[in-house]
C-alpha cells in the first residue's frame, strides 16, 4: 500500500510539472513569433532580429548548466517555479510603450525568457526518469517521446497564439494576456508541488555540471550540431522568406510554422511506435542515432538543390519542411531518450542539465547564423549550413556506444 500511494504520489507530482511545462510551451512559442513578425513589421532586418535572441540562446547555455546543479540541492519544483516567475516579468517587460523597445531592451527581455524556458525544460525532462522504475527501457523512451512531442505540438499552438493575437489585438495586449495566464499557472503549480522535488539525496558540489561520462559527452556534442542544424534555417531565415519572398501574410506565416510544430511534436511522441520493430525491447542507441542522423543530412541537402535549380520555392519548401520535421522528430527523440537512459537516478537533473547545455549553445549559434547566413545568401545558404551542421552531429554519434557496448562498461566499472 505504501508504495502504490508512493506510486502515486509520484505520478500526480510529474504530471502538475508537465503541464506547468506545458503551459508555459505556448507562452514561448507565441514570444518568439510575436517578437520575429513585429520587428520585422517595424523594418529590421533579419541579423537585427537574431541578434534580439541572442542573449535568449545564450543564457539558456548558463541556465542549463546551473539549473541542474540547482535542482539537484534545492528540488526541482524552485527550478519550476523560477522558470515560470521569471516569463511572467520577460513578458511584462516586452508590453511597454513601443519607444522602449530597442534592441538592447528587447535582447534583456529575452534573457529572462530563455532562463525561464530551460529552468521549466530542465525540471520536467529530469522529473521523467524519476517516475519510471530502472532498467524499464520501452517505457522510459515511449514517456520521454510523449513529454517532448506534446511539448512541441503545443509550442507550435504558441506560434499560432501568438500570430493570432497580433493580428487581432496587437503586440502589447497579446503579451499582458499571456502574462496574466502564466502567473495563474504559477499559483496553482506552487500549491501543488512538494518542496524536495528531485532533490539530490548527497549535496552535489557546482564543479559535479560538467558530465565526466563519455557517452554523455559525445551525446551532448551531436546534440548541439543537431539543433544547430534546425535553427540555422527555421528561426529567422525562413519565416522571413515566407513574408517578405512569398509574400504570406502574418496569420498564414504563423499558422504555417504552428502546423509544422504541432506535427512535429505529433511524430515525436509516437516515436516509439514508429521504431517498435527494432526497439521492442530496448530503447535505441548510439547505431540508432547515427543512422537518423545520416538519413536527415539528405533532407536539406534536396531543398537547397531544388531551389537552386529553380524549381517552384513554395513548394520545395513545403514538401521539404514536411519530410524535414519527420526524420527531424525521430532524431529528436532518439537523443532525448539515450541522455536518460545514460544517467543515474540521482544524477540525472545535473546530467540532463549539462546535456540541454549543449543544445541551448546549437540554438544560440544557428539563432545568428540564421540571421546572417540567410541576409548574406539567402535561405539556400541557410540550408547548405544546414547540411554541414547534420552531417557533424551524425560523425560525432559514431562514438555513442551500442546496447551491448553500454552494458560491458557499466559491467566494468
Amino acid at each position: 500500500m505504501i508504495d502504490k500511494t508512493q506510486n502515486n504520489t509520484g505520478l500526480r507530482n510529474y504530471f502538475v510539472v508537465t503541464a506547468s511545462y506545458w503551459a508555459f510551451t505556448i507562452t514561448d512559442g507565441a514570444i518568439r513569433m510575436l517578437v520575429v513578425l513585429y520587428f520585422h513589421n517595424l523594418g529590421y532586418d533579419p541579423l537585427d532580429i537574431a541578434f534580439l535572441f541572442l542573449f535568449y540562446e545564450f543564457f539558456g547555455v548558463v541556465t542549463n548548466l546551473v539549473g541542474g546543479w540547482i535542482g539537484s540541492r534545492l528540488g526541482l519544483n524552485t527550478t519550476m517555479y523560477a522558470g515560470l516567475g521569471l516569463q511572467v516579468i520577460a513578458l511584462g517587460m516586452l508590453a511597454v510603450d513601443p519607444i522602449w523597445l530597442t534592441v538592447p531592451y528587447v535582447m534583456f527581455a529575452q534573457a529572462l525568457s530563455g532562463i525561464a524556458k530551460d529552468l521549466n525544460k530542465m525540471s520536467a525532462k529530469a522529473s521523467v526518469k524519476l517516475m519510471v522504475p530502472k532498467n524499464a527501457h520501452s517505457t522510459l523512451f515511449k514517456w520521454v517521446a510523449v513529454l517532448t512531442g506534446s511539448k512541441n505540438s503545443l509550442k507550435g499552438a504558441g506560434f499560432f497564439i501568438g500570430s493570432l493575437l497580433l493580428a487581432t489585438v496587437g503586440f502589447r495586449m497579446a503579451l499582458l494576456l499571456m502574462a496574466g495566464a502564466l502567473f495563474v499557472i504559477l499559483v496553482i503549480t506552487a500549491s501543488l508541488l512538494p518542496g524536495d522535488l528531485g532533490k539530490s539525496k548527497a549535496k552535489v558540489k557546482f564543479s559535479q555540471v560538467f558530465s565526466k561520462t563519455r557517452e554523455i559527452n559525445w551525446l551532448s556534442a551531436a546534440r548541439f550540431f543537431l539543433f544547430g542544424s534546425r535553427d540555422v534555417w527555421f528561426v529567422v531565415g525562413l519565416p522571413v522568406f515566407l513574408s517578405a519572398e512569398l509574400g504570406w501574410s502574418y496569420t498564414q506565416v504563423g499558422g504555417y510554422l504552428a502546423l509544422w510544430i504541432v506535427a512535429y511534436g505529433l511524430v515525436q511522441a509516437t516515436a516509439p511506435q514508429l521504431l517498435r520493430k527494432s526497439h521492442h525491447r530496448y530503447g535505441p542507441d548510439g547505431q540508432t542515432a547515427r543512422l537518423w542522423g545520416f538519413v536527415l543530412a539528405a533532407v536539406p541537402l534536396g531543398i537547397a538543390l531544388a531551389l537552386g535549380q529553380g524549381l517552384d520555392p513554395a513548394l520545395s519548401v513545403i514538401i521539404g519542411l514536411a519530410i524535414f520535421g519527420i526524420v527531424f522528430a525521430i532524431n529528436s527523440a532518439v537523443h532525448s531518450y539515450l541522455i536518460l537512459a545514460y544517467s543515474d537516478h540521482d544524477k540525472v537533473a545535473m546530467n540532463v542539465g549539462f546535456y540541454y547545455m549543449a543544445n541551448a549553445g546549437g540554438r544560440l549559434t544557428g539563432t545568428v547564423l540564421s540571421g546572417w547566413v540567410y541576409q548574406t545568401w539567402g535561405l539556400v545558404g541557410c540550408l547548405w549550413w544546414s547540411v554541414g551542421f547534420v552531417l557533424a552531429a551524425a560523425l560525432l554519434s559514431l562514438r555513442l556506444p551500442t546496447h551491448a557496448q553500454l552494458q560491458a562498461m557499466r559491467l566494468k566499472s
